[in-house]
């Protein structure tokens, strides 16, 4: 290993020491103030002498509070944990400090590796380490998720003990008051909360409530199905409770639910880190190419070199995000931004920034409107319109701003390339020996000094460079065949740096990207409307399932229905939302209107036996066959789910090892076989 990583390592450990030493002393020092010493004296004879991890997290907590960077971390997963954690502030905050304790322990290594690897790269370090704050959101995301799909397993072995106790009191919220005393899991949490809502004065309106914070749609479904039992009682069918028979329905969609996220996981597991980590190795790769082939130093460590490395960042951002989103695996997603007055709607507020924008925000009625506004909701886009169009112009000019950034950095590496490169006057399949490298070099400086004599000069010609030398120092007693050699040398360089200066085209190009970024909000919407519809067999399944559970519940009608499929919905979220606000003008025109707006065949035949249901016969005979059918559609259900894994499989992992690909071929191979040929030509016409 070089003696200089070696260096940069040592350096790097013993930052980070330095660093937790001064924490540790400030936090010490924290202590020792009066509110701290208040506490100890009310803790006197409460608290445990041993060390203690759940105080530790408390403490760490509001630390990360207390820094900028990290502040936002701890507030999106307290955000989401505090809806699986309901009303249990000591544990969100026990889990939001845990969680991102052990994300930072294994992202504070990556960054110190990172800038031991790529501290020469000024563009790749910073490319780098804007992709670790990426990292930071995908372990968060896995954890969190982690501790969603447990609260899915508890609520399998909730649901079963449910049943027990149900035969016990044969009174449902007895039954769910029994079985949440356990106080070691959170789905305990969610029954008491369920409880509370069916015991309470107005339980329809805190139901409603309920429906705003629970951590998923079983619980929902769970809870709507207690209350409407409660209300309306329980009865055989079949020689069977109706409403065990409902649970089991429950349990057994969640049981599907957990074997599709497990299945998810274990295909798409470490692809979001897979499209990352190629970027980690564009500078080792660098330096071994150029150590072992020096006839490849020209387009490594000048601008082709550095046009790729670009490239393959962009693409790799490209795939991390693409890879999210494909990946979703249907757990519960919270929005942890602030949706009510975002920057967005902050700098629509300005006078000027409003006049800019809404010049480009399509005429309302228009074609281009509608298109854009169905977009919007056929994607499950929080953004309104306004909100879209100026992440459109920001993300536009953001990218006309770093395109001339970086065709002015790539113009700079070039003439740096020429300053710096050993001046060798052949190619060699191999490295510099030292002697002959310290030569090169020698001769690198000696040329500079022309260099630096001559640049911005543009109608420079050989014969004045060769006037130059022949009168300098350096070139005293030599032949004037050698002068003339050093003074085309130096010519051809002097040509290069006087031409490296940003040009028409270059704008012009910037411009052209800048156009593709505007466009790019619109595209990840398509792509996120294209996933949805993987999905929407998927729905439509468990639309069937909600059907089987209220369609023997007496007083349940198609209003109800339609309510519960928009409670549960979210591709067809919007459609139905429009039904159920026309369904008082005239139910039958109001279901006519939702079948002629999906186009879904399996959910069409689900409104037309909901307008049989109307007019022409009972809701338990509209959909009969649901029953009759059970378990050709729970197979059918399993299968989809296949169909729908193996699909988001296929392109997620098309997607996420798409930059290790080009790494190796369009960084590696390619050049190594191109540069590789056209210098053994070369080579071989010289001795010819």
């Amino acid at each position: 290993m070089d003696n200089s990583v070696l260096f940069y390592i040592m350096g790097g450990s013993a930052g980070i020491f330095v660093v937790i030493l001064l924490i540790y002393f400030a936090l010490k020092q924290r202590m020792g103030k009066s509110e701290y010493k208040r506490i100890q004296r009310l803790q006197e004879g409460t608290k445990s002498s041993s060390f203690s991890m759940e105080i530790l997290y408390q403490k760490l907590y509001m630390t990360y509070l207390k820094i900028p960077g990290l502040k936002r971390y701890i507030l999106k997963l307290r955000r989401r944990l505090e809806i699986i954690d309901i009303e249990d502030e000591y544990k969100t905050r026990r889990d939001a400090a845990k969680i991102l304790s052990r994300t930072l322990l294994v992202v504070i290594p990556v960054a110190v590796l990172t800038i031991v690897i790529a501290h020469s790269n000024h563009l790749l370090l910073g490319t780098l380490l804007l992709f670790e704050l990426f990292m930071i959101d995908t372990f968060i995301d896995g954890m969190v998720d982690k501790i969603d799909n447990n609260l899915l397993k508890e609520q399998i072995e909730f649901f079963s003990e449910i049943r027990h106790a149900y035969h016990e009191f044969n009174m449902v919220e007895e039954a769910i008051y029994q079985v949440s005393q356990d106080d070691e899991k959170n789905v305990s949490k969610q029954g008491e909360k369920i409880y509370e809502v069916l015991i309470s004065d107005d339980p329809e309106t805190e139901l409603e409530k309920y429906y705003d914070i629970a951590p998923n749609s079983y619980l929902k479904e769970f809870a709507g199905v207690s209350y409407l039992t409660k209300e309306f009682g329980d009865r055989k069918v079949d020689g069977a409770s109706l409403y065990l028979k409902n649970v089991n329905n429950i349990t057994q969609e969640m049981q599907l639910e957990i074997l599709k996220r497990d299945k998810l996981d274990y295909v798409f597991q470490s692809l979001a880190v897979i499209s990352i980590v190629p970027v980690l190795f564009l500078e080792p790769l660098k330096n071994w190419s150029v150590s072992n082939f020096d006839f490849t130093s020209n387009f490594y460590l000048g601008k082709g070199g550095m046009i790729v490395q670009i490239l393959l960042m962009i693409l790799t951002f490209l795939s991390y995000i693409l890879v999210k989103t494909i990946k979703d695996n249907g757990s519960t997603q919270v929005s942890t931004k602030n949706t009510e007055n975002p920057w967005q709607a902050k700098l629509y507020k300005v006078t000027i920034a409003k006049k800019i924008i809404d010049l480009f925000i399509p005429k309302k009625g228009t074609k281009e409107y509608r298109k854009t506004k169905d977009l919007l909701k056929d994607s499950a886009s929080k953004l309104k319109m306004e909100w879209l169009y100026i992440n459109k112009l920001v993300l536009s000019l953001a990218t006309i701003v770093i395109s001339i950034v970086v065709f002015g950095y790539l113009h700079q590496t070039a003439i740096d390339y020429q300053y710096t490169n050993p001046t060798t006057d052949y190619d060699l399949i191999g490295g510099l020996s030292e002697k002959d490298k310290k030569k090169a070099e020698d001769l690198t400086k000696l040329d500079n000094v022309f260099l630096d004599r001559f640049r911005g000069k543009h109608n420079t010609t050989i014969d004045q460079i060769k006037v130059a030398m022949q009168y300098s120092p350096y070139y005293n007693d030599v032949e004037e065949e050698e002068i003339n050699t050093a003074a085309e040398r130096v010519y051809k360089k002097l040509q290069i740096v006087n031409s490296e200066n940003l040009k028409w085209f270059e704008l012009l190009l910037s411009f052209t990207f800048g156009i593709v970024a505007y466009m790019a909000p619109t595209w990840i919407l398509i792509f996120q409307y294209k996933i949805r519809q993987l999905e929407m067999e998927d729905e439509v399944m468990q639309f069937q399932t909600i059907i089987l559970m209220l369609m023997r519940i007496e007083r349940v009608n198609v209003e109800i229905i339609l309510e519960w499929l928009e409670r549960y919905s979210k591709i067809f979220h919007e459609p139905i939302s429009k039904c159920v606000n026309n369904y008082e003008a005239g139910a039958w025109e109001a279901l006519e209107e939702l079948k002629n707006e999906v186009s879904y065949q399996d959910f069409i035949r689900i409104v037309e036996s909901l307008q049989a249901a109307v007019e022409k016969i009972p809701i338990k005979d509209a959909f009969d066959e649901l029953d009759s059918e059970r378990d050709y559609y729970k197979e059918k259900r399993k299968e989809s789910n296949e169909r729908l894994i193996a699909r988001k499989g296929m392109i997620g992992k098309l997607i996420g090892f798409a930059p290790m690909v080009c790494l190796f071929v369009g960084y590696l191979i390619i050049p190594l076989v191109f540069i590789g040929l056209t210098s053994m030509t070369s080579s071989m016409a010289s001795l010819s």
